[in-house]
C-alpha cells in the first residue's frame, strides 16, 4: 500500500487517532506498572533491590534507542518502523503478563523498552508533519495529552486493575490498544524517503554506556548507597566516560554520526528540552511522593489512591485542549511562563501538607498542577520545533524525548533520596525530645491507659514518630519540588518565537 503526505493530511484524523494511540499505550506503561510492583515481588519471591530491575530494564533500553529514532527511520521508513514498534510493544506486553519469573519479566521488560522507545518521538514527527505550521498548537495539544496525561492517569488504572483483577493485566491492556493502534497505522500513516545511511558503531556504543550507566546509578543508587559505593562509582564513571568520548568521537567528524549535534546549534531547541529535563524533574519527582503518601502513610486503597489523583489528569486535559486555541492569539512563551507559575504555586500548596489533611485537600493543589502541566507542555513542545528544519524532525524528537525521560529519572532518584534521608534526620531530630522525664510522652498515652516505660506504650510512640518522620521527609522532597518549578521561569526568557506567519513573509 503506497500513502503519500497528502492522503495523511486529508485523513488528519485518523492519522491522529493512529500515532496517538500508540503514544498513550506507552506513555501509560511509564507509569501503570509501578502499582503492581508489590504484587510482582511477593509472586516471584524477589526482594526490594530486585524488582527494582522491573523499572530499570525498561528505562535503561527505551533510553538508548530512543535516540535511534532518527537513524532507524531513515533505514526502514517512518511507516514500517511505526508499525514494527507498535507489533514488538504490544509483544512485549504479553509476553510481560506472561512472565513466570523474575528473570522473564527483567527480559521482556528490556524488550518491552526497545521497541516502545520510538512510539513518544515518532508519533511527534508524523504529528508536525500532518498540521500545518499555524496549526502546530493544536497538533501538540492532542500529542501532549497522550504523552503526559497517560504517566497521570496510569496508577488510577494500574491501581484499579491490579485490585479488582490482577497484576498482569496491567499489561494485557495493552493488547487491544496496540492492535486498533496498528490497524489505523497500516491504513492511513504514509512511509517517508529511506536513506541509506551505515551505522555509527561507536558513537552508540559510547551513548549506550553513558545513558545505561546513568540510569543505573539513578535507579538504583539508594540502595547501595550512590557514590559511597564501589557500585555507585562504577556507574558514574562508565556514564562520565560514555558522554565525553561520545562528545570526542561526535566533535573529530563522524561522517554518519548516530546522534547529530548540529541539532543544538537551535537556541529554541536546545533551550526548551532544558526547559522539558526541569520540568520532567519536578513533575514525576512530584508523582512519586504523593501515591506514596495517600497509600503509604494515610493507608488509603490502590482505587482510593487512583481516584485522589484522577483529578489531575482531568485538569491537564482541560489545560490542553484550551491552550491549543489560545496558542493561535498569544505567545507561547507567556504560557510556558504562566504554566510554571500556576504549577509553583499548586507544588508550594503541598509543602503545607500534614498528617490531618484530607482528600480535599490533596485534589486542590492537583488541580493547580494539572492546569500548569498543560500551559506548559503544549507551548515548549510548540517552540521547540519552530525554527528547527523538518528533515531533522524525527532525530530532534528522539533527542527531546529522552530530555524528558532523563529529567524524570534524576527528579525520581533526588525526591526518593531526600524522602529517606530526611526522614532519617527527623526520626534523630523528634526521638531527641521523646523521654521519660518528657511530661508529653505521658500526656500523649494517657488516654490509652498506657505508660511510656511499658513495651505497648513504648512501641505506639515509636510507631507515631516514624509517621511524623515521614511526613517530614515527603515535606522536604515537596519543597524541592517547587523551587525545581520555581527554576524554569528565568529560563523561559531565552525562548524565542515568531509567529509561522511572520516567518513566512520574512
Amino acid at each position: 500500500m503506497t500513502l503519500s503526505l497528502d492522503s495523511m493530511r486529508r485523513h488528519r484524523g485518523l492519522t491522529t487517532a493512529a500515532v496517538m494511540t500508540a503514544t498513550v499505550m506507552q506513555a501509560l506503561d511509564t507509569t501503570i506498572v509501578n502499582v503492581a510492583l508489590p504484587q510482582m515481588q511477593g509472586q516471584f519471591g524477589a526482594t526490594a533491590d530486585q524488582i527494582s530491575w522491573v523499572l530499570t530494564s525498561y528505562l535503561v533500553s527505551s533510553g538508548v534507542f530512543m535516540l535511534l529514532t532518527g537513524f532507524l527511520t531513515d533505514r526502514i521508513g517512518q511507516r514500517r518502523y511505526l508499525l514494527l514498534s507498535i507489533g514488538g510493544f504490544t509483544l512485549a506486553s504479553m509476553l510481560c503478563g506472561l512472565a513466570a519469573s523474575l528473570e522473564q519479566m527483567v527480559l521482556f521488560r528490556l524488550l518491552q523498552g526497545v521497541f516502545g522507545a520510538a512510539l513518544v518521538p515518532l508519533s511527534q514527527s508524523i504529528m508536525v508533519q500532518v498540521f500545518p505550521a499555524e496549526e502546530r498548537g493544536r497538533a501538540m495539544a492532542l500529542w501532549g495529552m497522550g504523552v503526559m496525561v497517560g504517566p497521570i492517569l496510569g496508577p488510577t488504572l494500574g491501581g484499579w486493575l491490579t485490585e479488582v483483577l490482577d497484576w498482569r493485566w496491567t499489561f494485557f491492556v495493552n493488547l487491544p490498544v496496540g492492535l486498533l493502534s496498528a490497524l489505523l497505522a497500516w491504513q492511513v500513516v504514509a512511509d517517508s524517503e529511506r536513506r541509506h545511511r551505515p551505522m555509527d558503531g561507536w558513537g552508540l556504543a559510547y551513548l549506550a554506556i553513558a545513558i545505561g550507566g546513568l540510569q543505573y546509578l539513578l535507579d538504583r543508587g539508594s540502595s547501595f548507597g550512590w557514590l559511597d559505593a564501589g557500585e555507585g562509582r562504577l556507574a558514574a564513571a562508565l556514564a562520565l566516560f560514555g558522554l565525553a568520548a561520545f562528545i570526542w568521537h561526535a566533535l573529530r567528524g563522524s561522517d554518519h554520526p548516530i546522534v547529530n549535534l548540529a541539532i543544538f546549534r537551535d537556541r529554541n531547541f536546545t533551550m526548551a528540552s532544558v526547559l522539558l529535563a526541569v520540568f520532567g524533574l519536578g513533575l514525576f519527582g512530584n508523582m512519586l511522593i504523593l501515591p506514596m503518601m495517600l497509600g503509604g502513610l494515610f493507608d488509603y486503597p490502590a482505587t482510593t489512591v487512583g481516584l485522589v489523583l484522577a483529578p489531575r489528569g482531568l485538569a491537564s486535559m482541560f489545560s490542553m485542549l484550551l491552550v491549543g486555541r489560545l496558542m493561535r492569539r498569544y505567545d507561547p512563551r507567556l504560557m510556558v511562563a504562566a504554566g510554571a507559575a500556576i504549577f509553583t504555586y499548586g507544588s508550594w500548596l503541598t509543602t503545607h501538607y500534614s498528617l490531618a489533611v484530607t482528600s480535599l485537600d490533596v485534589v486542590i493543589p492537583s488541580l493547580y498542577q494539572g492546569l500548569g502541566l498543560g500551559l506548559v507542555f503544549v507551548p515548549l513542545s510548540t517552540v521547540a520545533y519552530a525554527t528547527l528544519p523538518p528533515q531533522l524532525a524525527a532525530e530532534a524528537a528522539g533527542i527531546y524525548s529522552l530530555m524528558r525521560t532523563l529529567g524524570a529519572s534524576v527528579g525520581i532518584a533526588i525526591v526518593a533520596g531526600i524522602m529517606a534521608d530526611h526522614a532519617q534526620i527527623g526520626w534523630n531530630s523528634l526521638g531527641g525530645a521523646i523521654t521519660l522525664a518528657n511530661p508529653a510522652a505521658s500526656h500523649y498515652l494517657a488516654p490509652l491507659g498506657l505508660d511510656p516505660q511499658s513495651a505497648q506504650g513504648a512501641a505506639i510512640i515509636a510507631q507515631e514518630l516514624a509517621r511524623q518522620s515521614r511526613m517530614l521527609g515527603m515535606l522536604d522532597a515537596y519543597t524541592f519540588v517547587t523551587y525545581s518549578f520555581a527554576c524554569m521561569l528565568p529560563l523561559v526568557a531565552l525562548l524565542r518565537y515568531r509567529r509561522p506567519g511572520v516567518a513566512r513573509a520574512a
